[in-house]
């Protein structure tokens, strides 16, 4: 099937959760919507990291004593002494639309993740391994990005939350790219 009428057929069935899906069909679609994701992001960072260097090189010229431009083939760094909160632009705003740019491609894999795991003699729910950690994240980051005062409690929290977060999305994407199960489940018959 065209990459396209694969899309299309996808976004046909966002709330078709019954039924089966093959890796096939599965992984075209879901490699489009993570691209996709990827450069959602991109876009949703931006704006506040080009701010962000402009407000740092602005501080940087007007106090030489607190701050340091280092240049050269390849590299180019700004060394800032102190808490500075002023000068990251938009960091809330943008884990803000983060936030809706995953929600989206959540959106959009739900299905398709629940009628792969189908195939694989799986219920969907396994599908939402990642979901608490990611959420979890999503609300604690701007609390460790933004405070004044490091929090090194809170963010060894954080740092072992992430690594649960990447260790049950491993383990989903691991599940998804198995072999569906050749004879019915109780899910329905083999998907093509």
């Amino acid at each position: 099937m065209p990459i396209w009428s694969n899309l299309v057929d996808h976004l046909g069935h966002l709330a078709a959760f019954g039924g089966r899906e093959s890796r096939g069909y599965f992984w075209p679609y879901a490699g489009g919507v993570i691209g996709l994701s990827f450069i959602g992001m991109w876009g949703v960072m931006l704006r506040p990291m080009a701010e962000t260097m402009r407000r740092m090189q602005e501080f940087a010229a007007a106090h030489p004593d607190k701050a340091r431009i280092e240049s050269g083939p390849g590299h180019y760094r700004i060394s800032v002494e102190g808490h500075h909160p002023e000068l990251f632009a938009g960091f809330e705003e943008m884990m803000i639309g983060m936030v809706i740019v995953v929600a989206v491609a959540v959106v959009l894999l739900t299905a398709a993740v629940a009628r792969r795991l189908h195939d694989r003699g799986r219920t969907g729910f396994w599908g939402l391994a990642p979901l608490p950690f990611f959420a979890f994240g999503s609300v604690m980051m701007p609390r460790v990005m933004t405070s004044a005062t490091p929090d090194m409690g809170l963010f060894f929290l954080m740092f072992f939350n992430n690594a649960i977060y990447i260790g049950s999305l491993v383990l989903l994407v691991v599940i998804l790219a198995g072999p569906g199960s050749p004879a019915p489940n109780k899910f329905g018959n083999p998907a093509v």
